[in-house]
């Protein structure tokens, strides 16, 4: 169900009154309807079935080796605070016989950080929607990210880094394939 906007647009208003704002003054007339889109689309990955992301692009490719895609940009909302985080996502996979089209791994990335989420288990769903959708015979996902509600507010640690890490099959199983995937998804760009 996609959300109700004009549901939304009055509970914003009353938020503004009780922060002790004037929600009729110049600046803040439309920031009821501009804060209720911004959600909708913040939050719209609750709303995407998987199948629609990946849309029949996983190919047969008989290869063993293995597939890294890199800083893939991540924008979310921690599900605490409804404040943003932000960061990279490097993921890994070996094929067991099919592949992903490339953008299709971005792709799943969003429709899981488009949520309310916690770093954790956005970081466990991309791993698993990977290992499901293609039996592969193992997967590593890496999220780095910068969490304003610890910025922010709280600690207010500016410069803190949040890293999560989940690996799966043959990448959990075997320590120098573990170690081939974190050392090449450390290892920077020339």
């Amino acid at each position: 169900m996609e959300p109700n906007l004009a549901k939304i647009e009055p509970l914003i208003r009353q938020l503004l009154i009780e922060l002790g704002e004037d929600p009729d003054r110049e600046g803040l007339v439309k920031t009821p309807y501009r804060v209720a889109k911004a959600l909708a689309f913040l939050t719209h990955g609750h709303h995407v079935k998987i199948g629609e992301v990946i849309n029949q692009a996983i190919f047969t490719q008989p290869t063993s080796s293995m597939v890294i895609v890199k800083d893939i940009e991540l924008y979310s909302l921690c599900e605490h605070h409804m404040l943003p985080f932000f960061g990279r996502c490097h993921i890994a996979y070996i094929p067991n016989g099919k592949v992903f089209g490339v953008s299709k791994l971005a792709r799943l990335v969003d429709m899981y950080a488009r949520r309310l989420q916690l770093q954790e288990r956005l970081t466990e769903q991309i791993s698993q929607a990977i290992m499901d959708s293609i039996d592969a015979r193992g997967v590593g996902v890496m999220i780095e990210a910068r969490h304003l509600c610890m910025m922010m507010r709280g600690v207010e640690k500016q410069n803190s880094t949040m890293v999560t890490s989940a690996v799966l099959g043959v990448l959990r199983e075997n320590l120098a394939t573990r170690e081939e995937f974190l050392s090449l998804v450390c290892r920077k760009a020339p």
